[in-house]
């Protein structure tokens, strides 16, 4: 398992527990070790690359902190699923990102209404209040998994026929994006406590904590939806890349 663990390193000058976390990552990256796999302890390390224990240590503890790696009292350390996750600066279709990831996205309708814009609602789309609009509510899988409840109001005039869609066939993303292409938007997100009954979609305990994501999203001068999205704490990560 550890022969030739170090030999597709890029020739840098690094620390040593540094190319083993780069080493140990690759493998795991490239799913040569797969989620639940066991590692090998620590002893085994030191007498299978020369190193010391401390150096493996560190290495493992690091990797563990940073969530690849998960370690069990009594029974050791093994390789930690990945968590799903999404672009925090920006948009995109959540069963393109599933797919991604070689994973099965599908979806369950369980709200879709047209209503009356409520004074809150009014305000938050932008328009007057009773204001026709839409609302649904679409739960989102991941290998039969839930990953995201996505509640969503939606501006009647931008997307006319938003009521008569099959959102169980494509993503209300996909939609708005074909009728009202987006050309701005804005995200809050929040850690917040699910209710019992996001707790039931979600098929989480009451008490696991979720990550929120508030998005509006405009076309040109006029706010097309709102979206409110909730994810499993443990299921889910955002990520963002910063350039000079």
């Amino acid at each position: 398992m550890l022969v030739g663990l170090f030999d597709d390193l890029p020739d840098a000058q690094q620390p040593i527990y540094a190319k083993l976390k780069l080493a140990i990552t690759m493998r795991i990256n490239s799913g040569a070790w797969q989620a639940d796999q066991r590692m090998p302890s620590e002893a085994e390390f030191v007498k299978a690359l020369g190193v010391s224990r401390m150096t493996v240590n560190r290495a493992l503890r690091e990797l563990t902190a940073e969530g690849l790696l998960k370690r069990h009292q009594g029974l050791g350390t093994f390789v930690a699923e990945k968590k799903s996750h999404s672009a925090l600066f920006e948009v995109h279709n959540i069963a393109e990102e599933i797919a991604e990831r070689g994973h099965r996205h599908r979806s369950e309708l369980l709200v879709l209404e047209s209503a009356k814009a409520t004074v809150e609602e009014a305000m938050t789309l932008g328009v007057r209040t009773n204001h026709e609009i839409f609302r649904s509510v679409v739960l989102h899988f991941e290998n039969e998994q839930p990953i995201q409840i996505e509640e969503r109001i939606v501006n009647a005039r931008l997307a006319p026929d938003y009521d008569q869609q099959d959102f169980s066939q494509h993503t209300p993303y996909e939609y708005l994006m074909s009728v009202a292409p987006m050309t701005e938007g804005e995200h809050l997100v929040e850690a917040i406590l699910p209710n019992e009954l996001e707790c039931q979609r979600l098929n989480i305990q009451n008490f696991e904590p979720c990550l929120q994501i508030k998005r509006r999203t405009w076309a040109g001068d006029d706010i097309v939806t709102v979206a409110r999205l909730l994810h499993p704490g443990s299921r889910f990560q955002l990520f963002g890349h910063f350039g000079r």
